[in-house]
């Protein structure tokens, strides 16, 4: 495990370097609107590097995802026909998009909180929100509550126990790749189990949505 310690040590470094909080504010700006690579790596580690500045990071974080979610609504909206509809492809988002815009049209503001908040990709709601018209300032409400949420409590946990959380990692790092490997691997089978034995009958109107 010589090399996952050299690599976290590599992270963590490039982590405090000086302009490590302008690639935070370009990594969440960019996620949230067409990018497929998450800033909550970065982020954390960050947090991890220098606890004391957790919630700046959290809060840079959380201003630059919303206005790269403004910049994916504005894709949708204004060009989703000329580069949206490619872009939702290249992302091999497409059979997810009509889904979506089915969630979105039914569940309004509490969808893009909920995306906002857990792994659902956010540039997938950001570029469907603009393609059927939400409302601007809903939208905008709801991305803040949602990316505020997840990105914030990460900052503010940092700022509280990041150095024990720091002494923790550094001392059993290899097992806990591990358990996290082994939580990543077991949760998509039974995700896959769940999917399989439920069948179609369980599955909701927007859940089988093929079209917009």
């Amino acid at each position: 495990m010589r090399w996952l310690r050299n690599l976290y040590d590599w992270t963590i470094e490039k982590a405090q370097h000086r302009h490590a909080q302008g690639w935070l504010a370009f990594f969440a700006f960019v996620e949230s609107s067409f990018f497929p690579i998450p800033p909550h790596p970065l982020l954390g580690l960050m947090c991890l590097a220098n606890p004391r500045r957790a919630i700046r990071y959290a809060l840079i974080c959380t201003i630059f995802s919303v206005i790269g979610g403004l910049f994916g609504y504005a894709i949708g909206y204004f060009l989703y026909e000329a580069i949206g509809k490619a872009l939702i492809s290249a992302l091999g988002l497409s059979e997810s998009f009509p889904v979506a815009a089915c969630y979105l049209r039914d569940k309004d503001w509490e969808a893009i909180v909920i995306a906002g908040a857990t792994p659902v990709p956010f540039k997938l709601l950001t570029i469907t929100s603009g393609f059927i018209g939400m409302n601007l300032a809903t939208f905008t409400l709801a991305a803040i509550a949602g990316r505020g949420f997840i990105f914030m409590t990460v900052g503010v946990l940092f700022r509280l126990f990041g150095a024990p959380i720091k002494a923790f990692i550094d001392r059993y790092l290899g097992m806990l790749t591990t358990a996290f490997v082994v939580l990543l691997v077991g949760g998509f089978v039974v995700l896959s189990y769940v999917g399989t034995s439920e069948g179609d009958a369980a599955k909701d109107q927007c859940q089988v949505a093929t079209a917009v």
